[in-house]
């Protein structure tokens, strides 16, 4: 029986109706999963619902959650859609000064919060409120209440109240307001996008489409909830009925994968980047024949094709079975032993990944979208066979798309956002009279049907020749290297492009031992010749695929790894570059120093000289 889905809470009907199941989320506590099932899902959150309405929350009330990933996540946040409050959930790991912004900007009533280790690094914050949000916990902390007294209240008061609830779920139409999700941001204060039903419904039903996953499929969640991908992606799981079992910490993945039986996940290029470390390294340690299979393993995969786009060749495809034996399927078994479906969003991933983890049936599929379009705008399609390496996909079903004069990928539809809460000016700078919202991002078709993002526009830059150089595409390439951890192309009004270098220090530790090179520590190795000189002959390699002007120059190698906890990396792991700019600026006027130099030498050789007065030949002298 088909639910029409046009509000979020209409999904719980949908499950009920069509996905009965016990397991449609899981969260461990104390060593074991705790299982609910779909009408567990529908129980609690009209529970809840009716414990925040007793506690006097309104329609359009706004409520912050501050949570790990978990299922109680889910019920509260379909206990606010039930009511007509706002939901506002914010990353675990924000500064106070951008605590301090949400809280006063959101003007939260409620806040809930899930653990004591959250609620410490929230409390300065909220401390130098005037009048903050009644606090909430999750778990059971001395002095706070705790959201179990929501559910008790709501329970008690069920009779009382369903009337009022289901008067309320009636009033509430498709584009009324939903979610307030403060974006990341690389820059400034985050900003207040809002988001309604008919956003978010729409976004997930499309992109649901093109998924093969069914309601036997496990997958496990780890990215957090409150960022709109994944809460995206989480809805779209549940509308297909897939069991979501919360990750204990990023750092009991691979156990968690391999309990449950993993079919898949979420994640950004950066978690993915870190299993190739893991799985890369791990052959290091073998010998002989079975050390060259390892690594011509990754050789072939690096190579693999779908086969839908072009086909392989039979000893391709004979090697494909050889490596899949002796190597793939044990890369499998670490994640659970079964092929997988992984959802790659938020920033671009190296290409070399998406094919090397595709060939061993880790099938990366590549989306692109943002926060003000709930999120996705286009994604590789396995349902269909729509799938480009190097690419984003097709634009999404029900999605328009089109490109300015400069390049900027613009969208209109059913996806894009109300607007900026409290800031209507710059809501319209971005979305123009005829709908269009402004990405900021620029891109083409590959094909005439796959979207290749390019750039940010704002982070391209002239050279003091003219010519544009477009960062993005040239750190993604060189990111492709084992060598390179982060980079930041850098030269805005100077004769050339360089950059600034975080290596990878696993790679180049193992290479340093292999070349018997001594070292204190890393501040020491990047300083060392043989390092430097191997840096430039991975940089001498990538700048073949470039223009002249695009070509990195020159180069410095720093001993920081760039993370969200130093706040080099945002939320969603994109480089900061106005921060990193000011972290290195004497390394930058190092790098382009002697062009300064030579400038001003060269005017400062006529300093002192006496000029004649000469009559020009122009008017006015």
């Amino acid at each position: 029986m088909e639910v029409a889905i046009t509000r979020l809470f209409d999904l719980l009907d949908h499950l009920v109706v069509n996905h009965p199941k016990d397991d449609l989320l899981a969260g461990k506590v104390n060593g074991e999963w705790i299982k609910y099932s779909s009408h567990d899902y529908y129980k609690y959150s009209h529970f809840i619902a009716y414990g925040l309405m007793e506690l006097g929350v309104q329609p359009g009330d706004r409520v912050i959650t501050i949570s790990n990933n978990c299922p109680e996540w889910n019920f509260i946040d379909m206990a606010l859609a039930l009511t007509g409050a706002i939901h506002v959930p914010v990353y675990p790991t924000l500064s106070t000064e951008n605590y301090l912004h949400i809280f006063r900007h959101s003007g939260a009533k409620l806040l809930l919060v899930s653990s004591n280790l959250l609620l410490r690094r929230i409390k300065p914050a909220l401390s130098q409120l005037e009048n903050p949000p009644q606090v909430y916990t999750l778990a059971n902390i001395e002095g706070y209440p705790r959201t179990l007294e929501i559910l008790k209240l709501g329970i008690a008061s069920r009779e009382k109240l369903l009337p009022e609830l289901e008067k309320r779920k009636e009033s509430i139409k498709p584009d009324d307001w939903l979610t307030l999700v403060y974006t990341s941001g690389t820059t400034g204060d985050p900003k207040g996008v809002m988001l309604s039903h008919r956003n978010i419904c729409s976004n997930f039903l499309a992109h649901a489409k093109v998924n093969p996953m069914t309601s036997d499929t496990r997958i496990l969640s780890f990215l957090p909830l409150n960022h709109v991908f994944e809460r995206s992606v989480n809805y779209h799981f549940q509308y297909l009925g897939v069991s979501i079992y919360y990750a204990e910490s990023m750092g009991t993945l691979q156990q968690n994968m391999q309990e449950i039986g993993c079919g898949g996940f979420c994640a950004v290029p950066r978690v993915l980047e870190l299993f190739y470390d893991k799985l890369y390294a791990a052959g290091k340690d073998f010998r002989g024949v079975k050390k060259f299979i390892y690594f011509r393993a990754f050789k072939h995969g690096t190579r693999f094709d779908t086969g839908i786009i072009k086909k392989m060749s039979i000893w391709f495809q004979i090697m494909q079975r050889f490596y899949d034996y002796m190597v793939y399927r044990k890369w499998r078994e670490k994640f659970g032993g079964k092929r997988m479906i992984v959802i790659s969003g938020g920033s671009s991933i190296p290409e070399r990944l998406v094919r090397l983890f595709s060939a061993a049936g880790i099938n990366i599929y590549e989306g692109y979208g943002l926060s003000e379009t709930s999120p996705v705008i286009a994604v590789n399609n396995p349902m269909d066979g729509y799938v480009r390496f190097g690419t984003v996909g097709p634009i999404l079903s029900g999605t328009e798309m089109k490109f300015a004069e400069d390049g900027e990928i613009l969208t209109r539809g059913p996806h894009v956002m109300m607007g900026y809460y409290k800031d209507p000016e710059y809501t319209k700078q971005v979305i123009d009279e005829d709908g269009w919202f402004h990405t900021g991002d620029i891109g083409k078709l590959i094909a005439n049907r796959y979207l290749k993002i390019t750039d940010r526009k704002k982070d391209i830059f002239k050279l003091s020749a003219g010519k544009y150089v477009a960062p993005q595409v040239i750190e993604n390439k060189l990111r492709e290297s084992e060598y390179i951890d982060q980079i930041m192309v850098v030269g805005e009004h100077q004769k050339m492009a360089a950059a600034i270098i975080s290596p990878n220090f696993n790679t180049l530790h193992y290479w340093a031992l292999k070349h018997h090179l001594h070292y204190r520590d890393n501040n020491q190795l990047i300083s060392m010749p043989q390092v430097n000189q191997k840096i430039q002959e991975v940089i001498d390699l990538y700048n073949k695929d470039f223009a002249p002007h695009e070509q990195i120059k020159k180069f410095r190698l720093v001993s920081e790894e760039w993370n969200t906890t130093n706040g080099l990396l945002s939320p969603t792991l994109k480089l900061r570059r106005n921060i990193l700019q000011d972290k290195y600026k004497d390394i930058i006027l190092d790098i382009f120093g002697n062009q300064n130099e030579q400038k001003s030498g060269l005017l400062s050789g006529f300093m002192g000289i006496e000029l004649p007065s000469i009559k020009l030949p122009f008017r006015g002298n």
